[in-house]
């Protein structure tokens, strides 16, 4: 099955460059989500990481759902 796969992308021409837009792509991703967390604030990331174990009130102590 992999021999049918790769002999058929052999055949298409310009298949090259696929590889490169890629790793590019991924680069660039990765460095803008690099320079997103070496500029973020230490309050925002402390902020942040405790959202999941929160009780539902924010940093200034208010209640941040819908009253039912």
């Amino acid at each position: 099955m992999l021999k049918f796969i790769k002999h058929h992308m052999d055949t298409i021409a310009g298949i090259g460059i696929y590889p490169v837009v890629s790793f590019l792509l991924f680069f660039l991703i990765f460095l803008g989500v690099l320079l997103y967390v070496r500029r973020s604030r230490r309050e925002h990331i402390t902020y942040m990481a405790a959202l999941p174990l929160g009780d539902g009130e924010d940093a200034n102590g208010s209640n941040n759902h819908a009253q039912p």
